[in-house]
């Protein structure tokens, strides 16, 4: 008999509509690849008239689709299914993130923008340009230029970015090596600090390229009446490393003028040009000379990249979670654009043919932005540029806001001037082809974003202030036909953006910069002749907190009126209720301006820099050496003045150790290090912070060879960072909160190396009489000791006077030549108390930027505190086994002393000794 259970277990299941994971599999592939792959191969057979006519012909049936004005509602829907199919796209995209997917989906995406953002057009100059009157009129008018703009940057973008070519290098060993051509290299400098030239230049030296084939010149362009001590320290400089220096007599048309200069006195075929602060990395002219084998290429262009923070990741705290501002150019546009034999030249870390620069007269000097300039008159000639995606140079960027500022103003400056005095898009005596004038074009017009991207943020608050409607019928309707052209506009340019600008990031940098860059490219227009070129400041420090209101007093002025307007949202809802939908969006429109004008703002707040040199996460084998034992670790990063180093095991070290550093391509620095302090990770590593002391010339000049050019990949080479922006603007608004958070002094334990010893202590308060101690721990600076302190009457008064005490210390008791040494003390406890037990020592402190504890660094904290615990158990069971006595019969002190800095000079030779000798 079957019971009812069995019977529900054997009821057929109902069957659940839908597709399993395999299916969605076979339908993901057939949409991305196969249909995409049909089209290619039908198009490539067509002649070019009829893709002419198929082009025209689906121009034609979309113009319907442009011009229908369904109902709100009906709007609404369309709006929601477009939002709706690009967010499916980017899930195809994530799913199968192959670059051919990303391509055809991108293009696909990029067809429906377009389509989506026409609609918008149409629907915005049909219904709702508003010219009722003069003021309305105007207002309308600017705010529908900026629109224009903001479109065409998108469009153009869109072509800049249809493919992006990704080179691989040409192997020099193909080539027999008498063919390989000569290469200068020149380092133009000005008036920077002569050890960034210094360091520059080593790494020039160090390039792995054949002898006889390589000469580094720097090419020093300061005024000799100027800058005479700074001329004769570099020349000094390059004769004791083996480069060449090169002077003029003056500094016309500066640093083009200066490189024209050394091209009539070098020899070189190429020529490798590095600003005074890009270090190369040593196989620099190995992975671009293959490049030069075609005879065709007139330069090779690589990235520039910067490894200290610049003002936008150190004074919003970003710590390196958000893209920095170049990295959207060299990381997808300079690809986009070498699609198009378009990649430009910017005047560092690139190798050109002197030949074809000879040719055009030389580096262009018409204008600020040389490099650009000069790419484009070389590819006028119908030469081949390249751009191979490779950090190979680190430098420095601009430390301070202004600084920053002035860069990007002579950037802005120089391609206006371009525009103005080439005309790339229509200039008929150009012999560009029509992607290379598109390509300028967009790059020669991109900085005029200033004066539309301050239109946006003021057009809300004069609607809310003034009653200045620059939008007829602001509402519903409009928003359905915004969003989908804005929403759209940013899932297509995920695709190729998504590691390298994250979203509403491209609206702080230009509102940062809006004022200057709305100004200069005015002016560049109206006469290209004005402005002079500036030489960015590099290797500022900041030491202390400050506003630089000069570069952000206009912003302030428009994020103050925009919080002013929100004071009248109230009285619009309740004397113009009919309004309420444009009051509405206004008031969200000026809120979401008012949080980016706001981080924009923040980045004029300078934070301090707290450490002496810029850390690199760079994963170096570090070696620690004391005596005749050594541990081999890795380290977590590293500058030029410490580093942290991860060990496996909790290494018995003093305070001060020999630190080996190896570079990816085996080169060395060996150096003297002081721990500052260690913790224990939860996977009981020991992580030791180190300083480096006092190292030599030499060691100075090994280190900068180990850190930025003994080098196979540089850490910023890939990112793995997505753009989420729901993420991205919740990280914007938290800005404030991050850049007024006070820093907080990290925890750690002090590193002393544990021993067995003893010590036999002598002070005058005890009239004649000496006692012995168990010697614990001993460092370069200080000293732990055990004690019995049973007969010791005065250990009370020795705590509250801190004299200072002569001490004899020894492996063994008995010893009868044991180091005399004197060390006050500091701090007399008992180890019976909880609070200090065998506790580890005094809590070394170092400022940091504070985190919110976690339960990580809880953790660490105590297994840290746990293992010092066990050794010094271990070592206090020891002493009291060698001495006979009994933990439970004493009464036991720890009693911590520092050696005097005023006899650091005669004890220090003997210190040394001791922690060399004793185990």
């Amino acid at each position: 008999m079957t019971s009812t259970s069995s019977k529900v277990r054997e009821k057929p299941s109902r069957k659940h509509i839908g597709i399993s994971n395999e299916q969605r599999k076979r339908l993901s592939n057939l949409l991305v690849e196969r249909v995409p792959q049909a089209f290619d191969a039908v198009l490539q057979a067509l002649p070019h008239t009829h893709l002419l006519v198929l082009i025209g012909s689906l121009i034609w049936l979309s113009i319907p689709i442009i011009a229908v004005r369904p109902a709100i509602w009906q709007q609404g829907v369309v709006a929601a299914v477009l939002i709706a199919v690009g967010r499916i796209v980017l899930q195809m995209e994530e799913q199968q993130p192959t670059k051919k997917v990303s391509e055809y989906l991108h293009l696909f995406l990029i067809v429906v923008s377009v389509v989506t953002t026409l609609r918008y057009l149409y629907y915005r100059v049909n219904y709702t340009l508003n010219f009722d009157d003069i003021i309305n009129g105007f207002f309308c008018f600017l705010l529908f230029t900026a629109e224009l703009y903001a479109i065409c940057t998108l469009v153009l973008a869109y072509f800049q970015t249809l493919k992006i070519k990704d080179r691989k290098p040409i192997d020099l060993s193909l080539y027999p090596q008498e063919q390989w051509p000569k290469v200068d290299i020149y380092i133009p400098t000005y008036n920077e600090d002569v050890e960034i030239v210094r360091k520059t230049t080593l790494c020039a030296l160090a390039i792995d390229y054949p002898a006889d084939k390589k000469q580094v010149y720097v090419l020093d362009d300061g005024r000799a009446e100027k800058y005479k001590a700074r001329r004769a320290e570099l020349r000094q400089m390059c004769e004791e490393l083996g480069a060449t220096m090169l002077v003029r007599d003056n500094n016309e048309h500066a640093k083009a003028g200066n490189i024209n200069t050394a091209f009539k006195v070098t020899k070189g075929d190429l020529v490798l040009i590095l600003d005074c602060d890009h270090m190369p990395v040593k196989d620099f002219l190995m992975h671009v000379v293959g490049f030069f084998f075609n005879p065709k290429v007139a330069f090779v262009q690589t990235p520039h990249w910067f490894y200290n923070p610049d003002p936008f990741e150190r004074n919003l705290l970003t710590q390196g979670k958000i893209p920095v501002g170049n990295e959207l150019f060299y990381k997808v546009l300079q690809k986009g654009n070498d699609f198009w034999n378009a990649a430009f030249f910017c005047g560092s870390a690139a190798v050109i043919r002197k030949e074809y620069a000879l040719q055009i007269g030389g580096i262009a000097t018409e204008t600020v932005t040389e490099d650009c300039h000069t790419a484009f008159r070389l590819h006028s000639l119908g030469y081949e540029s390249v751009y191979y995606d490779k950090i190979m140079v680190a430098g420095l960027a601009p430390e301070k806001f202004s600084a920053y500022v002035g860069q990007q103003v002579r950037w802005a400056r120089g391609m206006a001037q371009i525009l103005r005095i080439e005309n790339p898009l229509i200039n008929r005596k150009l012999n560009l082809t029509i992607p290379q004038r598109i390509c300028y074009f967009s790059a020669t017009s991109h900085f005029f974003y200033g004066f539309p991207r301050l239109m946006y943020a003021i057009a809300p608050p004069l609607f809310l202030l003034f009653g200045i409607n620059s939008v007829k019928g602001l509402g519903l309707e409009t928003l359905f036909y915004a969003l989908p052209h804005i929403i759209l506009s940013m899932q297509t340019n995920h695709i190729p953006y998504k590691h390298v600008r994250f979203s509403f990031w491209n609206e702080i940098f230009e509102f940062a910069m809006s004022f200057q860059a709305g100004i200069v490219t005015l002016l560049a227009l109206v006469n290209p002749k004005l402005g002079s070129f500036n030489v960015t400041d590099k290797g500022l420090s900041v030491t202390k907190r400050s506003f630089d209101f000069d570069s952000v007093r206009y912003l302030v002025i428009v994020g103050a009126i925009g919080a002013a307007s929100l004071l009248a949202v109230p009285f619009w809802l309740w004397l113009s209720p009919e309004d309420t939908q444009a009051v509405l969006i206004n008031t969200f429109w000026c809120i979401f301006n008012l949080s980016l004008v706001l981080a924009a703002i923040l980045v004029a707040f300078e934070q301090p820099q707290l450490r002496r040199a810029h850390r690199l996460p760079r994963k170096l084998t570090a070696i620690i050496h004391e005596g005749n034992q050594s541990w081999q670790g890795t380290t977590v990063d590293v500058s030029e003045s410490g580093c942290q180093v991860l060990l496996d095991e909790w290494p018995n070290i003093p305070d001060e150790v020999k630190i080996e550093l190896v570079g990816d391509f085996g080169a060395r620095a060996l150096l003297s290090g002081k721990v500052i302090r260690a913790i224990a990770t939860s996977k009981l590593q020991a992580r030791l912070f180190i300083d480096f002391v006092e190292p030599t010339r030499t060691q100075i000049d090994d280190l900068t060879l180990v850190i930025y050019c003994d080098v196979k990949e540089w850490y910023s080479q890939t990112r793995t960072e997505v753009d989420d922006p729901i993420e991205s603007l919740k990280f914007i608004i938290t800005s404030i909160k991050r850049v007024f958070r006070e820093f907080r002094p990290a925890i750690g334990v002090k590193v002393r190396k544990q021993v067995n010893g003893f010590a036999h202590l002598y002070w005058e308060g005890w009239e004649g009489h000496s006692y012995t101690a168990t010697l614990t721990e001993i460092g370069t600076q200080d000293v732990r000791l055990e004690i019995d302190g049973s007969d010791i009457f005065n250990l009370e008064e020795m705590q509250s006077t801190q004299p200072v005490i002569g001490l004899l210390l020894s492996q063994e008791e008995n010893d009868s030549q044991p180091t005399s040494l004197l060390a006050k003390v500091e701090l007399i406890e008992p180890l019976s108390n909880p609070s200090f037990g065998n506790s580890s020592p005094a809590k070394a402190k170092m400022l940091e930027v504070a985190t919110p504890r976690s339960v990580e660094l809880e953790t660490a904290i105590q297994e840290n505190t746990t293992l010092q615990e066990r050794v010094a158990d271990k070592n206090s069971a020891k002493l009291r086994h060698r001495s006979g006595t009994k933990s439970e019969n004493t009464n036991l002190y720890a009693i911590e002393l520092s050696f005097p800095e005023s006899l650091k000079r005669q004890q220090q030779a003997k210190i040394k000794r001791l922690l060399t000798t004793l185990n």
